[in-house]
């Protein structure tokens, strides 16, 4: 409805008075159908981000002798870019842990099946449950899809090169599914690197999904064939494949990296056209030395103690702490805390913000103890 002024004011007051029946009037017009209870951005929204959820674990596949894929049945329903990752976590005695593992099924699997599959190789603690304890039935705590691992058409070129070794290969697995279905729309050729036959994961499936939009090449380090290449992923089997005017994807060991970053200097790759998934910061090889640990939660404090060897979250895990846990490599900052006092060594390049640097937050997740150590810790999401 619209209110013109009028020219006396007093016509102006008349009129607003009559406003009210004639609102009245609007509304009795109006059907009785009820009001929606949800919307269809609110549904979507869930569907993106679906935050930490209960799974059922509902097959468990060999792949090789040292690496399984692992089948979860979600609470709910999700959508995420093919190359991005989930963590996935159990309670292990008096503690709740996670890892971040790449997710292997394509979007649509999730989206629609409401199922997600990650591959998860023999190394670690908590790999290594997963790897020998876990079984069909098991209930575990899922995170929201992350990271930045996946193909985006603004900033990387329409042709890309995967270059896979390991557990690495998991994310171009759900890749090559996507361009398949259709949920992923460029051309990858892939590198496959592997010491022998028997220790490629997927091989089967990835020769079904090759075609016009995805090539798998194998090289194998430690057995001749005439099936595949030999050796190492050099600039030459590069060019030989792809050419040079492509985007390149990393994801492997941090050997494969330092041997890779050589040979795409020669074709004159770097910069944004080359992409690494970050590995989970490992143990550190210093004197044996254990330092105390004060953590504040809220309202709670705690007490306890940290290796000089490992990462300050995995001190708060083995203590049944409830912290927030996602990439385990200080890039994503989910696990961000504030440093009350202590001296520390940041596993690899530090990857603050500026901002961070200036008011004292830190990354448990990389972050070493070489002192006493006292933090301010956001509680996390895992269920209790």
């Amino acid at each position: 409805m619209k209110f013109k002024r009028q020219i006396f004011g007093f016509m102006d007051l008349i009129r607003f008075k009559k406003m009210v029946p004639k609102r009245a009037a609007k509304l009795a017009e109006a059907p009785a159908t009820p009001l929606p209870k949800t919307y269809r951005v609110n549904e979507t929204a869930k569907i993106l981000h679906p935050g930490m959820q209960k799974a059922e674990l509902i097959a468990v596949k060999e792949e090789t002798p040292d690496m399984k894929t692992f089948t979860f049945r979600l609470s709910r329903k999700m959508m995420f870019r093919a190359g991005e990752y989930v963590t996935v976590g159990q309670r292990v005695g008096e503690s709740f842990l996670s890892r971040p593992y790449a997710i292997a099924s394509s979007p649509l699997t999730a989206l629609e099946k409401g199922e997600i599959s990650v591959g998860i190789k023999k190394a670690g603690f908590f790999s290594g449950i997963m790897f020998d304890k876990a079984k069909v039935g098991d209930l575990f705590q899922i995170g929201d899809p992350s990271g930045f691992f996946f193909h985006d058409g603004i900033r990387d070129r329409k042709n890309v090169v995967g270059i896979a070794g390991g557990s690495g290969i998991t994310p171009f697995l759900s890749m090559a599914r996507a361009i398949a279905e259709g949920s992923e729309d460029f051309s990858l050729t892939l590198l496959y690197g592997a010491r022998t036959e028997k220790d490629l994961a997927y091989k089967d499936e990835l020769d079904r999904l090759a075609g016009e939009k995805f090539k798998v090449v194998y090289v194998l380090s430690e057995q001749k064939s005439d099936k595949y290449e030999q050796g190492f992923i050099t600039a030459e089997l590069i060019e030989k494949y792809a050419g040079r005017e492509v985007s390149v994807f990393m994801c492997g060991p941090q050997a494969m990296y330092d041997f890779a970053d050589k040979q795409l200097k020669k074709l004159g790759l770097c910069g944004k056209f080359v992409r690494k998934e970050s590995n989970c910061t490992g143990v550190r090889d210093v004197e044996p030395k254990e330092y105390p640990l004060t953590v504040h939660i809220r309202d709670e404090v705690f007490k306890v103690k940290a290796s000089a060897s490992e990462t300050l979250l995995t001190a708060m895990e083995r203590a049944g702490l409830n912290v927030p846990a996602k990439c385990r490599a200080g890039g994503c900052g989910y696990c961000h805390s504030r440093l009350i006092s202590g001296k520390f060594t940041i596993a690899g390049d530090d990857k603050r913000r500026l901002a961070d640097k200036k008011f004292s937050f830190i990354h448990p997740c990389c972050t070493y103890p070489d002192s006493a150590i006292e933090l301010e810790v956001p509680k996390g999401e895992a269920e209790e």
